[in-house]
């Protein structure tokens, strides 16, 4: 709440820090007690830094220093236009600055007004509610009184919310807070539904990651393939993203994107984009650029970002260097290399996180829910599951994928999966992958294998078109592949498929055509596809060249 001038004192303390993302303002008599502390307990609920002044606790007659900074700092405004707020010059100053630096923001700030009990017609003194208190102002006031109605005038043309005494409060504080995540473009990250045995990581990494204590900037989880880095990193990267607003971006399949300069780049304009704006990401042309162009945005802005699956230390030069960052950001990234970042290549501490298998009731427990939908197993499935999940060991990956397969199927088909996971040495996953591959149909292995070496991270419509001309009944083959764990689509459409399946279908594309290149059914390398058509292209010419040297003798 305010103080003389502005809020508690470690509200002023926050806001002199730029913490604030919302500004409230509101008259207190009218909505103190109600909607405003609704409003902000579910702004808050979700993670933003919310500001909430409140004039009636105020004796000075100017806006402080502490106020002002707080309303420049902040990104949303929502002014609360109840009944008595134009009674209040206090109310009134506060939305002639929201409006004047709404104005100059060059539209990286935006109000959101709510009519609370009044209708905008009221605000744009259509009606006496506020022309009578304007024009009482204008006896004690009469420099102000123009700022203030022109700033009236303005917020009541935008588009906001009408809050009747007939709603439901809690509706419209819903509608507020999604439109004010739409606003601020927090960039939550999908995680699987069943997220099992990572809370005490998560609050090990969330703690580690939000604070300034032994100037960690950057944090490393490593592991093998299939273990939960990235799930690990989404999740934290979800927990932290509304405390740097807009200025937050996770980076994935870095390895692949940046093998070659059109990925280093189209990663560079993504990063520019996300914690700088689109006028900073068209600026750049070559990944050099790209460098200059994010050095300067890194060393001025406290930064969120992830960048997932590095393989090489050049990855991380050419997305962030070995640039000091700014006090505050942090750097997350997932590798299966331990040595990555060297600690001579980073400005900043590093902290290094391993990902372990996990124990064996968390295991059990993720089996369960992909496979039963519950928690544990039923009474006369226990034995089995369990020993199941001992022959797949502690990686979920491969957990979520077996147990999907069993899913509604008989006991006989679980028997038999957990004779094939016993002829398998542990060591070897892909394996142990390739049974539930194995119990697809026919179509279904097709659709699998297009995805795995074509198709993953591609749009879904010409994929569909060329297997439904195929005859490959490919709805039901992406229902199955699902259900699974084997694919997923994103929500831009694209197909998904862990980097352990992907090699897992490319194997069995050149396992099925005993490593000779011109008889694999699929190539996914653009040189060695071109390579098998020059060769072909030769060997018809010659057929040509014989056949017609035949005729002519």
């Amino acid at each position: 709440m305010a103080s003389s001038e502005a809020g508690t004192s470690s509200d002023v303390a926050r806001a002199l820090e730029g913490e604030y993302q919302v500004f409230l303002s509101f008259r207190g008599p009218d909505t103190r007690h109600g909607f405003t502390d609704f409003l902000y307990d579910g702004l808050k609920e979700v993670g933003f830094r919310v500001f909430r002044d409140d004039e009636e606790l105020r004796v000075s007659n100017v806006i402080g220093e502490s106020l002002l900074r707080a309303i420049n700092g902040s990104i949303i405004y929502i002014p609360i236009l109840s009944k008595t707020y134009a009674v209040s010059k206090w109310c009134l100053r506060e939305l002639a600055r929201i409006v004047d630096n709404v104005s100059k923001s060059d539209g990286e700030k935006s109000i959101i007004p709510i009519f609370f009990h009044v209708k905008p017609d009221d605000v744009k003194f259509k009606n006496p509610l506020y022309t009578d208190a304007l024009l009482e102002h204008s006896k004690e006031s009469p420099d102000e009184v123009e700022a203030w109605r022109a700033a009236l005038e303005r917020v009541a043309k935008i588009m906001g919310l009408n809050v009747t005494e007939d709603q439901s409060q809690v509706e419209i504080v819903k509608s507020v807070v999604e439109n004010v995540l739409e606003k601020l473009e927090i960039k939550q990250k999908e995680v699987p539904r069943h997220l099992v045995g990572l809370d005490d990581q998560v609050k090990q990494l969330t703690r580690l990651s939000a604070t300034d204590q032994c100037d960690v900037r950057l944090i490393a989880i490593y592991g093998m393939g299939g273990i939960g880095k990235t799930t690990m990193a989404k999740v934290i990267f979800n927990q932290l993203s509304s405390h740097f607003g807009r200025r937050c971006s996770f980076l994935e399949d870095v390895r692949v994107s940046s093998s070659t300069e059109e990925g280093k780049v189209r990663l560079q304009k993504k990063l520019l984009y996300d914690i700088a704006g689109s006028r900073c990401a068209k600026q750049v042309k070559d990944s050099e650029q790209g460098m200059k162009r994010i050095r300067e945005v890194l060393h001025i802005e406290e930064v969120l970002v992830v960048l997932d699956d590095v393989a090489k230390e050049q990855h991380i030069e050419h997305l962030i260097g070995n640039y000091s960052l700014r006090s505050g950001s942090r750097i997350i990234i997932t590798t299966r290399d331990k040595t990555i970042p060297s600690d001579e290549g980073f400005h900043g501490k590093i902290r290094r996180y391993e990902m372990l298998d996990m124990a064996a009731p968390h295991a059990l427990q993720l089996f369960c829910r992909h496979a039963f939908g519950t928690d544990s197993p039923l009474n006369d499935y226990c034995c089995i599951s369990n020993k199941i999940v001992s022959s797949v060991g502690g990686l979920p990956l491969a957990i979520e994928v077996i147990g999907s397969s069993l899913k509604r199927k008989n006991k006989a088909v679980w028997k038999e999966m957990l004779d094939n996971l016993k002829n398998v040495p542990e060591e070897e996953i892909l394996n142990k992958l390739k049974i539930s591959y194995d119990g697809l149909d026919n179509n279904q292995k097709h659709i699998f294998l297009d995805i795995s070496c074509l198709f993953f991270n591609e749009k879904t419509t010409n994929p569909i078109y060329m297997w439904d001309h195929c005859q490959l009944n490919p709805q039901r083959g992406i229902e199955v592949l699902t259900e699974r764990c084997l694919i997923k689509i994103l929500d831009n459409d694209k197909f998904w498929m862990h980097d352990q399946l992907i090699a897992l279908g490319r194997k069995i594309v050149r396992d099925n055509s005993h490593g000779e290149l011109g008889k694999q059914s699929r190539l996914w390398i653009a040189e060695e596809a071109l390579d098998i058509i020059r060769i072909k292209e030769v060997s018809k010419k010659s057929s040509i060249f014989i056949f017609q040297t035949e005729v002519e003798s």
